[in-house]
């Protein structure tokens, strides 16, 4: 089973501020998008929630939830190994958050897809666990600042050493 955890990161590792992205970077929503268009998409309650327009298209969306059993368009599970066993040992599986989701699939992971933004947010309420042990980064590909982006950001693979 590939296992791939797919964020938008600061410098220290924040990822979002009362249930919202820090950062509105184009090119990663469409980098996302290309990523996980026709694959598995595993994410907590609080990510479905915060997703505009509910499941996303074209891919399986999982939500993990203690609390709710049904979510429009989704696959609903109460824990993240539970999802994980209704998985074919093909298939690709990307996990979407949010921190706590991050925090168990981290150690079952064998991938991460990051966009590494080089910011320190004012206020940030939801971290990426730490990365710098056990990862080797496979490639960068760095990008600056322009009309549509306004932090310099990276986008950062790392395989599991």
């Amino acid at each position: 089973m590939n296992i791939t955890m797919i964020a938008a990161v600061a410098r220290n590792r924040a990822i979002g501020f009362e249930n919202q992205l820090l950062y509105w970077l184009p090119n990663d929503l469409k980098r996302f998008k290309a990523l996980t268009t026709g694959h598995t998409i595993i994410m907590g309650r609080h990510t479905f929630e915060s997703l505009p327009k509910g499941a996303l298209p074209n891919r399986r969306n999982v939500v993990l939830s203690r609390t709710q059993s049904a979510f429009p368009g989704c696959d609903c599970y109460a824990s993240l190994e539970e999802a994980l066993s209704h998985c074919a040992p093909d298939e690709e599986i990307y996990i979407i958050g949010g921190a706590a989701v991050y925090a168990q699939a981290i150690s079952l992971a064998n991938r991460l897809c990051l966009t590494e933004v080089d910011d320190i947010p004012d206020q940030a309420d939801a971290f990426f666990p730490a990365y710098q042990e056990g990862w080797r980064e496979e490639s960068r590909e760095a990008h600056d600042t322009d009309e549509k982006h306004h932090q310099r950001y990276a986008f950062v693979d790392y395989v599991r050493e």
